[in-house]
């Protein structure tokens, strides 16, 4: 469905932006003040309409692009490889399709209520809430800085427009069926299966002429794009993760004790129930299903055929204040395990309720729950620690002092970095920062101005990273001296690569139509390997097959034969389409499965569809100048 995007000052500022946060966290929503004791500008990037997306929404949506592809690469992205995945269109889709839906959310008078807002952020960050039952607003605070947002109206006021899409797209489908010959083909597709006959010659010994000196020059002149020596920057760095401060944190017996005396029953094991929820934009429509699911012998089989496959309704196990609507709730937890309710109306929709399964609470004893509360106490307080030593340092900052100093008078972590690049390695292949943040801390680093004080980095463990820019070294060419070592071993590689690929080719093309590997095995060398039937998206690849071999089976006919380079390219498969066998037909589960795909790719096509129509109905345009400011890193620095 549509991505939710759920996801310092002095003593004296703190204490009263803490009472700030006090105040406006008891009306949920009221606050308006900025977490670091100011407000935020406004500028705007983009327009839906009438409606504004600043360049703070922007960055924020921009970062978390940016730290999914960090995920999937391991390192930070550079700007060029941020630029091919389309990084900045996909951000200004992103908002545009939200931002329209807000609009037409708005337009049809869909809200959500202070209370239902406070419960769903709630529900959504349990960290929030203390020992003692009640809000801890610093990690409140925490939250809000992690999810990237300044103020607490700015936070909540997205979590209200999360809610208000929810409502407009939660029906907006849920009627589709797919067609008959749709299902069946997809699982023709996904359940033919091809044995695969495979083996792989060992090529290590074989040797490959030693180039000239006029055939090194050539090829690096060829690919000079390949030895560059990418821009380093160096820097001091400055880290006091989550354990630094952790480590510090003294917890005595007695206090575990009182802790526990102090809130008995908020140890105690809840209640949990499996919950089905069938959605009806309407009352009749909710007692219509009711009538005809009530008297059925297999509900999860009469709720597919209606159009409620068991994957979309199951909403997991759940305690009764997981669950956002009290009216819903309170119909949930009123049931018996595999009875369906009559229509309950909710602050949202109309739903249908049934109880798969429920697991009955328990109360803890002291003995059970000591080290929970242990635990607890000290993640408490490492928040404490955590920012007495953020202000520690901010104030001998302000004052000068350098980094290096700092962290032998505060005993924590300090890194002189002569030399990263933008992969976070150095020029010889070494990762340069061991954190789980490194990537981040690195993209910041490039992201830094010389001459230009550098902000904070916050960890996603809680804690805090300063650096100091001291240099930045240019990516420049590296001249043939340089990297004949480099270029010799490149060329020899690609050399025994072609040779290879020539003989394996050869061999190949000698075979006779249907005729096995086995002459090849004995040309060659190797053991012919036969998989068991595999399809083309297995949950687990046979041994000795790569993805992009299956892949290519999966586009030959029986008897085929063909070839694909090892994962460590120092070799070739060979491979022959031993055997196709079809798809048999599904059973029922299978073919229900299918159609609960099925239709949530329709559903997630017709929201596709549904949003591109908002925004064209609405209209937008982009400030390009804004748009190059919240890109610019020195605009980030002036901020």
């Amino acid at each position: 469905m549509l991505d939710a995007m759920r996801r310092h000052v002095a003593n004296i500022l703190v204490k009263i932006l803490l009472g700030l946060l006090v105040i406006a966290f008891a009306f949920w929503g009221i606050g308006d003040y900025d977490i670091f004791g100011r407000r935020s500008q406004s500028n705007t990037v983009a327009t839906v309409g009438e409606k504004k997306i600043s360049i703070d929404e922007f960055k924020r949506v921009y970062q978390e692009e940016m730290e999914t592809i960090t995920r999937r690469l391991g390192r930070a992205a550079t700007p060029e490889e941020a630029q091919v995945l389309g990084v900045v269109p996909r951000t200004l889709l992103r908002l545009t399709g939200v931002t329209a839906l807000d609009l037409h959310a708005s337009n049809l008078g869909i809200t959500a209520t202070n209370e239902i807002v406070g419960q769903f952020i709630k529900a959504d960050n349990p960290s929030v809430i203390g020992l003692d039952g009640k809000t801890d607003m610093a990690k409140y605070a925490q939250v809000i800085r992690q999810s990237g947002y300044n103020s607490i109206q700015a936070y909540e006021e997205a979590r209200r427009r999360d809610l208000m899409r929810q409502q407009l797209v939660e029906t907006l489908g849920a009627w589709t069926q797919p067609q008959q010959f749709a299902i069946d083909a997809l699982h023709r597709y996904r359940n033919e299966a091809r044995v695969i006959e495979h083996l792989t010659p060992d090529f290590s010994k074989l040797a490959v002429s030693e180039p000239s000196a006029d055939r090194l020059k050539e090829h690096f002149e060829q690919n000079k794009g390949q030895y560059v020596a990418l821009e380093e920057r160096k820097a001091n760095l400055l880290l006091v993760p989550r354990e630094a401060a952790l480590s510090r944190v003294s917890i005595t017996d007695d206090e575990v004790k009182a802790a526990y005396d102090r809130a008995k029953a908020s140890y105690d094991v809840p209640e949990k129930r499996r919950v089905a929820q069938l959605t009806f934009p309407d009352k009749a429509a909710a007692e219509k299903a009711y009538a005809e699911l009530s008297k059925a012998k297999d509900f999860n089989e009469a709720a597919a055929k209606a159009g409620f496959p068991a994957a979309d309704i199951d909403l997991g196990l759940l305690t009764k204040p997981e669950m956002i609507d009290p009216k819903i709730a309170d119909a949930a937890f009123s049931l018996k395990k595999g009875e369906l309710s009559k229509p309950v109306e909710g602050q949202f929709s109309v739903v249908l309720l049934r109880i798969g399964e429920i697991e009955g609470g328990k109360q803890r004893s002291f003995d059970e729950v000591k080290a929970e509360i242990r635990d607890n106490i000290a993640a408490e307080r490492v928040g404490q620690q955590l920012q007495a030593l953020h202000e520690q340092i901010e104030a001998a900052r302000a004052k000068g002092t350098p980094l290096k100093e700092i962290a032998e008078t505060l005993k924590v972590p300090f890194q002189e970095i002569g030399a990263v690049n933008r992969t976070g390695k150095t020029d010889d292949g070494r990762a340069v920062i061991a954190h789980a943040d490194g990537g981040r801390i690195v993209e910041a680093i490039f992201g830094a101005t010389p001459g230009v004080e550098t902000d904070i980095v916050e960890l996603s463990d809680g804690g805090y990273a300063w650096f100091d820019l001291l240099g930045v070294t240019p990516q420049r060419p590296r001249a043939f001296d340089e990297v004949t070592a480099q270029v010799r071993t490149s060329l020899v590689e690609e050399e025994r690569r072609k040779e290879i690929a020539s003989r394996v080719d050869q061999e190949i093309d000698g075979l006779k139509p249907g005729e096995g590997l086995e002459r090849i095995a004995k040309a060659l060398g190797g053991k012919i390997e036969r998989s068991k039937p595999v399809k083309r998206m297995p949950e687990a690849l046979p041994p000795g097959i790569t993805t992009p071999l299956l892949q290519q089976a999966f586009t030959m006919a029986k008897d085929g034969v063909a070839s694909m380079p090892t994962a460590d390219s120092k070799s070739r498969t060979i491979f022959r389409v031993a055997d196709v066998t079809a798809a048999q037909s599904p059973t029922p589960e299978e073919e229900a499965a299918l159609k609960a795909d099925v239709a949530r790719q329709l559903r997630i096509d017709l929201i596709d569809q549904y949003v591109a129509g908002l925004r064209t109905r609405y209209g937008y345009t982009v400030d390009e100048k804004k748009l190059g400011e919240a890109l610019s890193p020195q605009a980030e620095a002036a901020n």
